[in-house]
């Protein structure tokens, strides 16, 4: 696929253009990093926080969660440390980078329980509902988006 010139949206760097629309850039404006290969993360389990049309629950926050977090989490009815083998996911721990929802997480930054952030692997369109001086303010101190 021909790399989609992100030109037309204001810079000069080549960004790799989905079949649905979406571009692969972060909150920084720089290409999207992958937030975790293990465990494999992303609502398309790619790797990365991308936010294709049919994602509903927009899973575009990279974060490295934490034990808090995870407790907040199941508490709301999401246990993301049971293993379920039948779907390959091993279940995360602390530590682990995972592709969150940006309701989740704002939520819990509401109830003081966010988790760091890993900014080069967020996606660009969580800037709509989650201003980067906030995302910012969240951002673990290496951002350079390596994969865990």
């Amino acid at each position: 696929m021909k790399p989609f010139m992100e030109s037309d949206i204001g810079s000069k760097r080549p960004v790799k253009k989905h079949l649905d629309d979406t571009l692969d850039i972060n909150v920084l404006d720089t290409p999207l990093e992958p937030c975790s290969v293990s465990p494999l993360s992303g609502f398309t389990r790619d790797g990365s926080c991308r936010m294709p049309k049919h994602d509903s629950g927009q899973h575009g926050v990279c974060a490295q969660v934490t034990e808090e977090f995870l407790n907040f989490t199941r508490s709301r009815g999401n246990d993301l440390t049971t293993p379920m083998p039948l779907h390959g996911f091993p279940g995360l721990k602390p530590g682990d980078r995972w592709c969150l929802c940006i309701s989740r997480w704002k939520e819990a930054q509401a109830n003081g329980v966010a988790p760091p952030v890993v900014l080069n692997a967020t996606h660009a369109s969580v800037l709509q509902e989650v201003p980067l001086s906030q995302l910012k303010g969240y951002a673990l101190g290496n951002t350079d988006g390596a994969i865990a």
